[in-house]
């Protein structure tokens, strides 16, 4: 008998207990945290970001005082053109790899929470196929994304411009800020839909492709005739994940706020100590001090990083394992993995037989 999104929150903790606490295996945790970091899972509390505007005046021609931009000679303008050039190339490549690696560690966790044990070489060598679908599916979507906000905010920008609303904006004033909070419900409404889409995606149509090995496009053909038959069950589902992930995001983030507090203090310490021996030294800025500089920066946001997912290692576990619950009701080959709840000493198929190393 499927379970309701409420029913699914207790065997969905118990799980988290054992399969954490019951015994309580560092290994096991910190692999499950780097696993969930690259998956993904983070519980967080967010970040704003900030706008930064320089000043400006009446006029185009007026400087800012106290700020002298240097005239560098064409030679230079064309490195600094290539050098930017080559950043965004290795940052896309960068973006591609982190996708790539994104898709292989939702298999892996996936497997990890089903059968309770994380072994990460293993599941990734099990789960190829399975990951380059959803990586696949992963970049469609994004570029679909992307193609859906220039729609929504290439076209009423054009048709602003077209109607000289831009251009003579005193005069349209009311319909300029109609359109505007008319346009920001839509846009907003819209990325509700893509999160919620990424969320059933990676909630309900891994598991299909991970037990089945059926292509995403599938997965979602499925997914959708079981949401007809139970549109406000999945629709509590969803509703019940946000409440959930709220409760979460302030729990996990008190912690990780002290936890940090407990680790910056020390740390802050080592860092102007190292200041400060190094004016006294005569150290200077320099290139090789920046680049000294930069890499400890972000060896220390790299730590930070994984203290964080150590912290929300009971998040990543729990969510994983709410939708399993959720969705084996509905879904046979899933319970028919998790019924009877899988032992420690349980491993997927792929697993059962290994090859013989060579």
């Amino acid at each position: 008998m499927p379970v309701s999104a409420i029913d699914a929150i207790n065997p969905a903790l118990d799980h988290t207990k054992q399969q954490l606490f019951k015994p309580f295996r560092i290994g096991q945790w910190a692999r499950l945290a780097l696993v969930g970091f690259f998956a993904g899972e983070l519980s967080s509390g967010g970040c704003s970001g900030r706008t930064f505007r320089m000043p400006s005046g009446s006029g185009s021609s007026r400087s800012v005082p106290g700020l002298h931009f240097p005239h560098f000679p064409v030679v230079h303008l064309a490195a600094i053109a290539l050098i930017i050039a080559v950043a965004i190339a290795v940052l896309m490549v960068l973006w591609i790899l982190l996708i790539y690696l994104n898709s292989m560690m939702r298999f892996v966790l996936f497997d990890s929470i089903v059968f309770r044990e994380c072994h990460i070489r293993q599941y990734w060598r099990g789960r190829n196929r399975a990951g380059l679908r959803y990586f696949v599916w992963q970049i469609l979507f994004m570029l679909a994304t992307g193609a859906g906000m220039t729609i929504l905010i290439g076209i009423p920008a054009a048709l602003a411009l077209a109607s000289g609303w831009l251009t003579h904006p005193r005069e349209h004033m009311l319909a300029l800020v109609l359109g505007g909070i008319f346009l920001f419900f839509v846009f907003m409404a819209f990325m509700l839909a893509v999160a919620v889409v990424a969320v059933l995606t990676k909630d309900f149509v891994v598991p299909q492709m991970a037990l089945e090995n059926v292509s995403a496009f599938e997965g979602w053909r499925r997914l959708l005739a079981l949401m007809k038959m139970e549109k406000s069950a999945y629709a509590g589902y969803i509703g019940m994940k946000i409440v959930l992930a709220i409760v979460a995001g302030i729990a996990l983030g008190i912690v990780t706020v002290i936890v940090m507090l407990i680790l910056l203090i020390p740390a802050g310490g080592v860092g102007v100590a190292a200041v400060l021996i190094a004016k006294s030294a005569g150290i200077t800025w320099g290139l090789y001090t920046i680049t000294l500089a930069v890499v400890v920066a972000c060896m220390a946001l790299a730590i930070l990083l994984f203290v964080m997912a150590l912290i929300s290692t009971p998040a990543i576990v729990f969510f994983p394992a709410y939708s399993i619950y959720f969705f084996a009701a509905r879904y046979p080959a899933l319970e028919a993995v998790i019924r009877p709840l899988p032992t420690p000493s349980r491993v997927p198929p792929f697993l059962a037989n290994p090859e013989p190393a060579g």
